[in-house]
């Protein structure tokens, strides 16, 4: 594991790790919009 020796690395690190949450969020909240909307035709 690399160990993160200056200010510049931790901020690049952390939004690193803030994009990809937001892109697991977006896929998420997408999935859950679909299953909500989705309706049976019986």
């Amino acid at each position: 594991m690399e160990t993160i020796v200056t200010l510049q690395e931790f901020m690049l690190h952390t939004k690193n790790i803030t994009y990809v949450l937001m892109v697991v969020a977006l896929i998420g909240i997408t999935g859950f919009w679909l299953f909500l909307t989705d309706r049976d035709d019986d």
